[in-house]
């Protein structure tokens, strides 16, 4: 696995860096340069899958150091109302919540007020769960962060049942603990732990003298800038700019649209809500911090140590940092978090070394933004500047970018530009840069398929109508019509 913490670096990268936030304006403009292809595709790939997954609607950000380089929205954030979504719609983040509530727990760690190997009774005298393994190792902070506690998932509520998604306050919590028992013994298994990530929230409020809310908004979010994330939903907005929640799919085809609710006792686990905007500066903190050193919210080493893998877990798959998921994605390290909540679901994927996050919302149960996460990580790989003595063809590509009919074998195919040839990604498709195929033009309106191994495969011959528009594209000997053209 790559990983780069470079806080600590020479005097004269400080120096350089010490600017303002964010890169120059020419990086900047040739950074998009680079991804103007990959972008286009990508907004033509989300826009696709939203109609055909029927997502009621779905925001999106794309971060490279400190600049957002792609941030739209599709669908709607009310279906009845027909809000339409945008970049500043906000959303339930569930379970992202967690890297707000740990970073709020590193910093009480810095400043001396606790540290990750103390009992959680240390801090919390309450803290009576019944132990099943009186002989096993001890419940620390640090087991908390890591998932590896042996608590059991949430608190002995109902709370993810409908209709009405009734979650407890902080007294209802701290009664039932005591008749709840322990799952496994400490530092055996991973155990997703909603409840373990709740009592560190306790644990903010016993040390910090503060409520959670006030913690959170006077250590964290203020200082970052982040105006539009809470440690709650803003009811007053719900329906509006707060998106409307909606249910898995039902066999006809429709979503069930569910009621607002509140974590409560639960929000330090599951409470937040966010914009992709939001999180998009979120992950710029972080560039921004491990690159440069010092204390921003937190000390860069701290940053580096939430980061790095803390618990393996015995079947060598599940691996998790502080707070935040480690793992590895085509040789790089990879952390984030994602959200599950009644009617949203959310993902943020960082790649600290690359640089590079993604952040999708989306206003229904049952949705995958992960895959689009990793969708759009894999079109910006296949980016890549023009090189000098690359292909240059003696027609207008842009005559044939477009939407071509694929029935009844499958939806449509749509024809693009890409580095000086033609790219044809079939929708829907999970990953499209992994569908990509690529056509070289041999003369007039005659290319043939680029094999990986470079050599030319089968023609694929595009044919006009008497204005010289393209209409039709023939392949194998079979018609594909051109439906409409592309943005």
């Amino acid at each position: 696995m790559e990983r780069k913490c470079l806080w600590g670096f020479f005097l004269f990268l400080l120096i350089i860096l010490s600017f303002p936030d964010g890169i120059s304006a020419q990086n900047k403009t040739s950074s998009q340069a680079v991804y103007t292809e990959a972008l286009r595709l990508i907004d033509i790939w989300l826009e696709a899958q939203r109609d055909y997954e029927r997502l009621p609607g779905m925001s999106v950000a794309v971060v490279e150091d400190q600049d957002i380089i792609f941030a739209r929205a599709y669908g709607l954030a009310d279906l009845e109302k027909k809000v339409k979504a945008s970049t500043d719609t906000i959303y339930s983040i569930c379970s992202i919540s967690k890297l707000f509530t740990s970073v709020a727990i590193m910093q009480l760690r810095d400043a001396g007020r606790l540290r990750l190997d103390d009992l959680v009774s240390d801090h919390l005298p309450w803290f009576d769960i019944k132990q099943q393994y009186p002989d096993s190792g001890p419940i620390t902070i640090r087991s908390l962060l890591t998932h590896s506690s042996g608590l059991p998932r949430e608190s002995d509520y109902p709370y993810w049942s409908k209709p009405d998604f009734i979650f407890p306050g902080r007294e209802q919590l701290r009664e039932k603990l005591g008749s709840q028992k322990t799952l496994y013994p400490p530092s055996t298994y991973f155990q997703y732990s909603n409840l373990g990530m709740s009592l560190l929230g306790e644990i903010v409020v016993e040390l910090s003298g503060q409520s959670y809310d006030d913690y959170i908004q006077e250590k964290i979010l203020k200082p970052l800038g982040l105006q539009d994330t809470r440690p709650y939903l803003p009811k007053e907005l719900w329906r509006n700019r707060l998106a409307t929640g909606y249910s898995f799919l039902t066999r006809n085809g429709t979503r069930e649209r569910l009621p607002l609710f509140q974590a409560e006792g639960i929000k330090p686990a599951a409470g937040f809500s966010s914009t992709v905007l939001d999180l998009a500066r979120f992950a710029s903190w972080q560039f921004r911090l491990l690159s440069r050193g010092g204390e921003e919210v937190l000390k860069a080493p701290t940053l580096c140590e939430m980061h790095r893998v803390h618990w393996m877990d015995p079947d060598w798959k599940t691996s998790w940092g502080l707070g935040f998921s480690v793992y590895e994605m085509d040789g790089r390290t990879v952390v984030g978090h994602g959200g599950s909540c009644p009617g949203y679901r959310s993902t943020l994927m960082i790649d600290p070394g690359q640089k590079q996050a993604f952040v999708v919302m989306i206003n229904a149960s049952g949705t995958e933004p992960e895959k689009y996460a990793r969708g759009l990580r894999e079109i910006l790989k296949k980016a890549a500047p023009k090189k000098e003595g690359a292909e240059d063809p003696a027609v207008n590509l842009e005559d044939y970018a477009g939407y071509y009919d694929a029935q009844p074998w499958w939806g449509e195919t749509v024809v693009l530009p890409w580095q000086g040839k033609l790219a044809l990604v079939s929708l829907p498709s999970d990953n499209p840069a992994k569908g990509l195929t690529l056509l070289r033009h041999i003369e007039a309106d005659t290319f043939r398929r680029l094999r990986d191994d470079d050599t030319l495969g089968e023609e694929v011959v595009f044919e006009r109508d008497q204005s010289g528009r393209v209409v039709r594209m023939v392949r194998h000997s079979n018609y594909h019509p051109k439906i409409k053209s592309v943005k």
